[in-house]
């Protein structure tokens, strides 16, 4: 008796993905996760190995990014209630597009507050994406969907940033193999710093087309409403 509702609460989960936005906004969640994760790892690897900081010295140059994605958060749920996701996901991705950008120029001679500048413009553009997104998926679905909805950007957040940092802590090492092998002196320690800023070129590079693909898909995000349909639930109550 347990196992076919099993298998129909699984084909539930499943059929979310027939409804177009919240499909586009899962894999932009997907894309977006892949790039955050990434560069919370990435950047506090620089700042201990080429900058020399410590472990909560580096927490606390990320801090003020996590402090603006706070307070810009609530703000972007009124706006989204007013003009709708494009407006705020749009210019968000942009956002985020410039800061990996310049994350790709990164090299070993730059100062804390640069780092804390553009980061905190990365987070700025984050948090003008994830919530309006998400929103704008889950309203697309029916109310017997929201919780499988939910539950399925929640659990690509989590897949999403496992892979995001092995695959660019992978283009980072990748990146940093190569530089050796050309490099005039591979047994300096200078060497070895400037073959991590090498590959981490490379990941911020991954990182951007990354966002440039989000970027693209934001374009077709548009406000969505739940579909007027009857929940599967209510017919059985009906005939009783």
């Amino acid at each position: 008796m347990k196992r076919p509702s099993s298998r129909k609460c699984k084909r539930r989960d499943l059929r979310a993905f027939k409804y177009p936005i919240f499909s586009l906004v899962a894999v932009l969640f997907l894309v977006m996760m892949m790039s955050l994760f990434s560069t919370m790892i990435l950047l506090p690897l620089f700042m201990q190995q080429v900058l020399l900081l410590t472990a909560f010295a580096s927490g606390l140059a990320l801090m003020p990014g996590g402090i603006i994605n706070g307070i810009i958060a609530p703000v972007s749920g009124i706006l989204f209630d007013k003009f709708g996701p494009r407006v705020l996901v749009v210019p968000g991705i942009v956002l985020m597009c410039v800061a990996l950008w310049l994350f790709m120029g990164i090299e070993s001679d730059w100062t804390k507050g640069r780092i804390i500048f553009i980061h905190v413009i990365m987070m700025s553009g984050m948090s003008l994406v994830l919530m309006p997104a998400q929103t704008t998926g889950l309203n697309q679905l029916p109310r017997h969907l929201y919780a499988h909805g939910t539950a399925i950007l929640n659990t690509l957040q989590q897949v999403a940033g496992a892979i995001g940092i092995a695959l660019f802590i992978s283009i980072m090492t990748s990146g940093a193999k190569d530089y050796m092998k050309t490099s005039p002196d591979p047994t300096s320690p200078q060497e070895a710093l400037q073959s991590m800023v090498a590959g981490l070129h490379n990941a911020f590079l991954f990182g951007l087309v990354l966002a440039v693909i989000a970027l693209v898909i934001s374009i077709f995000i548009k406000r969505t409403q739940a579909p007027k349909e009857v929940s599967p639930e209510q017919p059985a109550t009906a005939k009783i």
